[in-house]
């Protein structure tokens, strides 16, 4: 059973950035396929962002380039740089792990993932 822990969450100012970071309990969590996803209130999850072990992310479409994953290829504590958020987008962000490569699922869909965190509360005004 893998164990995902997030952090970064926080209140921000419209424009603001942050950046979230999700550590897991496994040391093989490089044989996983990693996602980011948020939940606004009344909406269902959706996904954010796919990180493949190598680094390489696939984004939402509504990320528009706002929001980049782990650099230099590093995914061993899968990041998530958010910048110029928006108060619409105050939700719930969630970690999420499934043990295949990203390139074999669909990476920004919930349902693909076995194991989720609890989540860390991003609020922007």
């Amino acid at each position: 059973h893998v164990q995902l822990v997030e952090s970064g969450g926080g209140s921000v100012q419209a424009g603001g950035s942050l950046r979230l970071s999700c550590v897991a309990s496994v040391d093989t969590i490089g044989r996983y396929c990693m996602g980011w996803f948020r939940q606004i209130p009344d909406k269902e999850r959706e996904g954010v962002a796919g990180i493949e072990s190598d680094g390489s992310t696939n984004y939402a479409n509504f990320v528009k380039g706002r929001f980049a994953g782990p650099k230099d290829g590093a995914r061993d504590i899968p990041t998530l740089q958010i910048t110029d958020l928006k108060a619409e987008e105050t939700s719930m962000y969630y970690c999420a792990a499934t043990k295949t490569r990203c390139g074999m699922i669909a990476p920004l869909t919930a349902s693909v993932y076995n194991y989720w965190g609890q989540g860390t509360q991003v609020t922007v005004s």
